[in-house]
């Protein structure tokens, strides 16, 4: 499995992330993470 694609959606204290393999299949999908546990990623 290779990551091509990655996306993060920036607000104010809730970002969401997704990520696409070679194939357009989501490998990665956070709907909720807190600005604080993307700091210490």
């Amino acid at each position: 499995m290779s990551i091509i694609t990655a996306g993060i959606d920036l607000a104010k204290n809730i970002f969401a992330e997704h990520a696409v393999d070679e194939n357009g299949k989501a490998v990665l999908t956070k709907a909720k993470v807190l600005r604080e546990q993307a700091r210490k990623r």
